[in-house]
């Protein structure tokens, strides 16, 4: 199976639940999306910056973190130097055991803050996971259409000042790089973000979509012996490492290890579908 078939049967893999309307978005993106954004990835050996943290009353939510934790560590496999941004309280939760840029929430300065952050790392690229994207009238809106503003940091800023290719992963319509595909998106019962990116990737669980990108990579660099990088994924230590430290889910607001209210099952199983479709000579249990 050449990679194009192959990531587009992940793209339709990653919305098959069509929990929020992502199978119906699909289609406005042009086939390939996560082979193009795995190559991106492969690529680089600088700075890349991965922003998350979707605020849920005075925390943020498991959806989000959990996928840039994976993508932190995937950067970390190739040789990169990943960086996640984020606002408090999942600033604090995260910087003891990863290398963290704090974002100002509600800040006047953003604009400013990215224009010196871009230039003090110059980054080779830039992911967003589950942020929040600015709608058409300058605010933050939740799914359920609440003016969350004064508990965002921004990270749209670093998309729209950016020199370098950036990714942006949405399972809503309301994150960074909706925009894209705005006239679709404003189809769904949301306040569409507006901000775009170079590629947008679909999931019906942000978190999901960095297994995607794991698969995909890990079939770009043949890692681990044809077994790729999946192997190494553990949702639930990672769900229960954030809900430990105050994150809780965004659909339920309970301090569960779950994403989107749903539990860790349904991401191991995703993640058995995507090894047996990538791998399908080798058993996700059984490592070399």
């Amino acid at each position: 199976m050449d990679l194009l078939k192959l990531s587009v049967k992940i793209e339709q893999m990653l919305v098959r639940q069509n929990l929020r309307g992502m199978a119906r978005l699909l289609p406005h993106l042009n086939a390939g999306s996560y082979v193009r954004a795995a190559t991106f990835i492969t690529k680089c050996k600088g700075v890349v910056l991965i922003g998350t943290g979707f605020p849920v009353g005075d925390s943020f939510e498991t959806d989000g973190p959990v996928g840039a934790i994976v993508l932190y560590r995937l950067f970390e496999k190739l040789g990169a130097t990943p960086l996640l941004c984020c606002g408090e309280p999942l600033f604090s939760a995260l910087k003891a055991d990863y290398s963290c840029l704090q974002l100002a929430v509600n800040s006047d300065g953003a604009a400013e803050f990215a224009r010196q952050s871009l230039q003090q790392f110059s980054p080779e690229l830039i992911i967003s996971i589950e942020r929040p994207g600015l709608a058409a009238d300058g605010r933050y809106y939740n799914m359920r259409g609440l003016d969350i503003s004064a508990r965002c940091a921004n990270f749209d800023v670093f998309f729209q000042q950016a020199a370098c290719p950036t990714i942006a992963i949405g399972d809503g319509g309301n994150e960074i790089g909706m925009g894209n595909i705005n006239e679709a998106v404003s189809q769904l019962a949301i306040t569409p973000s507006v901000t775009c990116c170079d590629e947008l990737l679909l999931a019906d669980v942000s978190n999901w979509a960095a297994y995607g990108l794991v698969a995909l990579v890990s079939k770009l660099k043949e890692a681990e012996t044809g077994f790729g990088w999946l192997i190494d994924c553990q949702p639930a230590e990672l769900l229960q490492y954030l809900v430990e430290r105050g994150c809780v889910d965004g659909v339920t607001g309970l301090a569960s290890i779950t994403e989107d209210s749903l539990p860790p099952e349904h991401a191991m199983q995703l993640i058995q579908d995507l090894q047996q479709l990538c791998f399908k000579n080798n058993n996700l249990q059984e490592k070399p």
